[in-house]
């Protein structure tokens, strides 16, 4: 158990749902401190019939606090956390800033748990759509190595914070009145549409988010031969990012073992009933915290691969369950800002 623990980001998106999965999941702890820019600094929150009010983020508002989990924009987690681990802290951090430091590990828990004994500190979660492709990539990756993935994302509007929800329901109502809503947080108007560009021109036409995908399976792998090709795309959906993956591994898998690896893979549930319109959906998976796979199937292109279908809140499993889970894992494991203890 750790006797304090903070968290940063406490009134964002993914903040709220840290707080409820705090709750609902019975993480242990004695005293919880909510910290925030000056825009909600002194707002209550009410958590398990306490009222707290939440502080300013500042240096001084880590004294005595064992564990922080952060839900912050990239440039607060880089401000913030060296000041977390200064006074004492170990910090579990969603940004992705850290992901990609050699130091930092970025870490998956039914993926790779023992990541987290080499901590300098921080310990990263990754990417909303990277998490849900290593999940369901993981048991197939430790029966036959994975060698290649080919992946096409299906990204909800939540993926970019509170404003892509409102700009979804905006540009959405514009769309019905025959109007146009112009976009603030996307490219492009998102409602009765689908933008296949999240993020920047990062490498050799590939968006930051697709490369996100790249380095990221890698790391969490450790294995970077592994090739990922990805495509990112924006659609109207609020919550559930979905993803089609072709996985190609070392020594080729039949449907039917893949089928029994996902079915014995925690955080995995199938779904896989075609005849019956059986599958994962955004809408059925919302609010859950596995990740949901389906329309398992051979590579009738001529390769040995298998073709899936897989679906994730991003809220959850991508991004608050994820930071819990690893929370979680470091009180089983009894891993401190200063090792294991």
């Amino acid at each position: 158990m750790y006797d304090s623990i903070a968290l940063v980001g406490a009134t964002g998106a993914v903040g709220r749902i840290v707080l409820e999965q705090l709750v609902q999941r019975e993480f242990p702890y004695k005293k919880l401190k909510l910290l925030a820019s000056e825009r909600s600094v002194g707002r209550e929150v009410r958590v398990s019939g306490e009222t707290i009010k939440v502080e300013l983020l500042e240096p001084d508002a880590f004294k005595g606090v064992d564990l922080v989990i952060a839900s912050t924009p990239d440039e607060v987690a880089k401000e913030f956390a060296p000041w977390a681990v200064a006074a004492g802290a170990l910090v579990v951090d969603e940004s992705g800033y850290w992901r990609m430091d050699p130091t930092v590990p970025l870490v998956v828990p039914e993926v790779n748990p023992d990541a987290v004994d080499n901590h300098s500190g921080i310990i990263a979660s990754p990417n909303c759509s990277t998490t849900q492709l290593v999940v369901a990539l993981a048991p197939l990756h430790r029966a036959a190595r994975v060698r290649r993935v080919i992946v096409s994302t299906y990204q909800a509007t939540s993926g970019a914070g509170l404003p892509g929800s409102e700009e979804l329901n905006d540009s959405t109502r514009n769309a019905l009145a025959g109007k146009v809503h112009p976009p603030s947080v996307f490219q492009h108007p998102i409602g009765f549409n689908l933008i296949p560009q999240i993020g920047s021109d990062k490498h050799e036409g590939y968006t930051s988010e697709e490369m996100k995908m790249v380095y990221e399976t890698r790391k969490i792998f450790g294995d970077d031969e592994i090739q990922v090709c990805p495509t990112c795309v924006r659609v109207p959906v609020k919550i559930g990012h979905s993803e089609s993956i072709l996985v190609e591994t070392e020594r080729p898998l039949t449907v039917l073992e893949a089928r029994q690896l996902f079915e014995g893979a925690d955080g995995v549930t199938v779904i896989d009933d075609l005849d019956q319109h059986q599958y994962p959906m955004p809408r059925d998976c919302e609010g859950k915290d596995d990740v949901f796979v389906g329309r398992i199937r051979h590579d009738i292109s001529g390769g040995t691969g298998v073709a899936f279908w897989c679906v994730s809140d991003n809220l959850r499993k991508g991004a608050a369950t994820n930071a819990i889970q690893i929370a979680e894992l470091l009180v089983r494991r009894g891993v401190t800002a200063g090792g294991k203890s």
